[in-house]
């Protein structure tokens, strides 16, 4: 489970000189400002104003994370020559500072967690997310076209559910602190050995397109899609909805699903694989829970998935 970033000013301030020292060599002069922004959980976010413009410079105290920064970079270009509106990575590295970093250009806009066009907001975006996952890709999981490694990646959907996504051990993990019912469990694993059966085709995912990283206008209209960390080749639109559609109400959902614009007979076919993997990306938390003896955490995702929340389906 990710945790928000303390930021000690010590620390802030040792990755504030590196943001300078970055800027000062991308761009030949000293910024004229810079400010911290507290709201990254894994990097170090500042805003730097410059005589060129103005720019993010993200930071990431760990050195696997330049990876995270390419794969970023290869997915927003990507997005970007299919009409999705991104912020421009001008720059990703880790020669001028001892660790990772990336430089985008400033986009115009507000969160739209709380914008008052929400309704318009969610339905642009689900049109943006049928674009991004009309981007073909090769191979399935976090290791694709943006990185020459082969080892590390599977050829196929078969192997990426058993290896990468691994369910059956994520399946265990129900069974064994009985977070689901035996039932559950049985249907989920019915659904994942037919989903490995099927002749899948990979696409780009963001695999985060919550309203937290999207910036838009004061009329609604979407200005960039942000975070691209957790993008990924896998089926679509399974896996997308299945994180999209987690945190959003009955209208909000169906918003979506209007912009994305599939067919209902589609949606029908895609529903027990979208659920599947929502109930199974609550994996790390449930295993944080029973490690902390987080009884009240546990209880809740039980009355989640007993399905006493839904109230539009009789089962």
């Amino acid at each position: 489970m990710i945790t928000k970033n303390p930021s000690p000013a010590s620390k802030v301030n040792k990755f504030k000189e590196y943001a300078r020292r970055i800027t000062e060599h991308h761009f030949g002069t000293r910024p004229r400002r810079i400010g911290f922004k507290p709201s990254g959980l894994t990097n170090f976010v500042f805003g730097v104003s410059h005589k060129d413009g103005d720019f993010i410079v993200r930071i990431s105290p760990e050195a696997a994370a330049l990876n995270l920064f390419i794969k970023e970079q290869w997915a927003q270009k990507a997005a970007q020559k299919a009409g999705v509106p991104t912020a421009e990575i001008l720059e990703v590295g880790s020669s001028v500072v001892p660790v990772p970093y990336m430089v985008t250009r400033h986009v115009e806009g507000e969160t739209a967690t709380s914008h008052p066009k929400r309704s318009e907001i969610l339905r642009e975006l689900g049109s943006l997310a049928a674009k991004i996952n009309g981007i073909r890709t090769k191979g399935f999981g976090s290791t694709f076209d943006w990185s020459n490694n082969l080892l590390s990646r599977n050829d196929s959907w078969k192997s990426y559910l058993q290896n990468e996504f691994n369910f059956e051990a994520k399946l265990d993990v129900l069974e064994d602190l009985r977070v689901a019912t035996p039932r559950q469990t049985r249907l989920l694993r019915k659904t994942f050995k037919d989903a490995a059966g099927m002749n899948a085709r990979s696409a780009l995912n963001h695999g985060d397109l919550r309203l937290k990283n999207v910036l838009a206008d004061r009329e609604g209209k979407i200005t960039a899609l942000l975070d691209w960390g957790s993008a990924i080749s896998n089926l679509a639109p399974h896996w997308e909805f299945s994180l999209a559609l987690h945190d959003l109400g009955i209208d909000e959902k169906q918003h979506f699903i209007e912009g994305y614009g599939i067919k209902p007979k589609q949606l029908a076919d895609a529903a027990p694989l979208v659920k599947a993997f929502n109930m199974l990306n609550y994996i790390p938390e449930i295993e944080r829970a029973a490690r902390e003896k987080d009884k009240t955490a546990l209880d809740r995702i039980k009355a989640r998935f007993s399905g006493i929340f839904d109230l539009y389906s009789v089962v």
